[in-house]
């Protein structure tokens, strides 16, 4: 008898099959190298939540924080390793590039989990060092891929994303300074790295942010770009206030910052000030791209990028009025922590419907 090991499935039904997997494996190809951000935004949500006591949300959000970092290096490995070009392409592309940045804040971020609410200061200094040296690579990688550029971005190439720039830097200071504590045989010197950080992000912000004003005005924007990217030109400020917060918090241990106080606390309430300023603009201009444009409210992983400012804000809010001494402020972060806490949860759910249905239309094309 003889035994015959071909293949007899259907020559169409392989074809579909073939067709269902490149029909999947370009939204790894595709992945928006900012997909960080809902790390970013599931983290600070959590710390917000912990700062109101609300230790069963926050403990959740941080095991779902957790779970998105580890599938996000998963997804962004195989896409390095798989779709090295269209990688490569985002690297170089001076819209897109930016957003690579939002590894190191993600990491610092959950560097900040683990410190507040695990108490686990190991696990707090493996993610310090990640985003350490990611930012060195990344931030001196990109400026380089800039400046080098034969064919030179215009400032129509500016957009929120860059303001990862500001959070990424900021991201750093703010657990460096945590850690600080926990290393007392470095604690001046884990104080002064954080100092130097949360000045160069501050530099960073009036450059950035300027330019970015300047399109606004002086360049036509359609209604596809003003999108909720945008929304991080008051979150790159807010983390720069939490940077400042943290360290005059921490200013008493350290009679060099003691004297820095009247600069700290001036230069962090300027940035308070700024931040809550954008704030109604964003939702004007919200309010006209989606009411009066009539632009349909479709999950985008740019939506992270809106949920992130609003927990930051909340955060560093609180951590400003225990700085400076102003428990008035305490009002604003009670009624924005729950505002953040639904638009993430808005966002979160919209995101599961999405990968659904995509999920849905491979299992269709595989039947």
């Amino acid at each position: 008898m003889k035994l015959n090991f071909a293949n007899n499935e259907p020559k169409q039904s392989r074809i579909a099959k073939t067709k269902g997997l490149k029909s999947f494996l370009p939204g790894t190809a595709n992945l928006s190298p900012a997909y960080f951000s809902l790390v970013m935004a599931t983290g600070i949500v959590s710390i917000a939540a912990y700062l109101y006591n609300w230790i069963l949300l926050s403990k959740t959000l941080f095991w779902i924080n957790l779970t998105a970092y580890i599938i996000l290096c998963f997804l962004f490995a195989a896409r390095l390793l798989f779709y090295k070009n269209e990688f490569r392409s985002d690297f170089l592309d001076d819209r897109k590039n930016m957003g690579f940045l939002s590894f190191t804040a993600a990491n610092c971020i959950i560097g900040n989990q683990f410190v507040l609410i695990a108490g686990n200061y190991q696990f707090a200094t493996y993610f310090f060092a990640i985003g350490l040296i990611s930012w060195v690579f990344l931030i001196y990688s990109l400026f380089v891929v800039l400046i080098e550029k034969r064919k030179k971005p215009s400032l129509k190439a500016i957009s929120g994303t860059w303001l990862l720039i500001i959070v990424s830097t900021q991201s750093i200071s703010i657990l460096s300074a945590l850690l600080a504590t926990n290393y007392p045989s470095f604690y001046e010197q884990a104080l002064f790295f954080s100092l130097i950080m949360f000045l160069c992000g501050c530099m960073f912000y009036i450059i950035v942010i300027t330019l970015i004003l300047h399109r606004l005005i002086f360049f036509e924007l359609n209604t596809t770009g003003l999108g909720s990217a945008y929304w991080i030109n008051m979150g790159a400020d807010a983390i720069s206030v939490l940077a400042g917060a943290t360290l005059i918090l921490n200013a008493a241990k350290w009679s060099f910052l003691t004297g820095l106080l009247p600069f700290l606390k001036g230069f962090t309430l300027f940035f308070w000030a700024i931040g809550t300023w954008w704030i109604p603009l964003m939702i004007i201009l919200g309010a006209w791209r989606h009411i009066i444009k009539d632009i349909p409210l479709k999950y985008s992983s740019q939506y992270w990028g809106m949920v992130f400012p609003l927990g930051m804000y909340t955060v560093c809010t609180v951590r400003l009025s225990h700085a400076v001494g102003l428990p008035f402020l305490m009002g604003i972060p009670s009624v924005f922590v729950i505002i953040a806490i639904v638009v993430w949860a808005i966002v979160f759910i919209s995101m599961l419907y999405a990968v659904g249905c995509s999920m849905r239309k491979v299992v269709t094309i595989f039947k």
